[in-house]
């Protein structure tokens, strides 16, 4: 089998060279050693590595949840509990964006029913909308 380098990495993975990279930069995959060539080589463990990273990510686990994911992984004290918990945290995690996703949903049905759409209208009452939604009216008040 031939040396596995970062490129044959990448595109064994699916990812990008920049992405191995950056996954080094933040510590989520280890450096290998630099051969005499000044060549790394990667390991399988590597490619398993990245898959878990790149499933974890699938699954909405932020890099930084990844990190500490990865760190449960290796850590012998680690129990399932733990890893049950944070699942558990990142299934209300999603379970708020839903809902957010639902209210959003609601708000642009109304307001493209609402819209009339008439080409000869000037006006958008969708536009004309827009600017009270999401922010509070305070937020661009003059400080008195």
């Amino acid at each position: 089998m031939k040396p596995l380098t970062i490129g044959r990495l990448a595109k064994k993975c699916g990812v990008n060279v920049e992405t191995i990279r950056y996954y080094h930069r933040r510590a989520l995959l280890p450096l290998p050693p630099t051969t005499s060539s000044a060549y790394r080589h990667y390991s399988e463990n590597d490619i398993e590595r990245i898959r878990f990273i790149r499933g974890a990510q699938s699954l909405g686990f932020t890099l930084k949840e990844i990190g500490e994911l990865l760190s449960l992984r290796v850590d012998a004290a680690t129990s399932a509990s733990e890893v049950k918990r944070r699942t558990a945290l990142k299934i209300a995690d999603i379970e708020r964006k839903l809902q957010s996703l639902q209210e959003m949903k609601a708000v642009l049905t109304t307001l493209n029913q609402q819209c009339k759409g008439a080409k000869s209208d000037r006006s958008c009452t969708i536009l004309d909308s827009l600017g009270s939604f999401g922010v509070s009216r305070q937020c661009c008040q003059e400080a008195e």
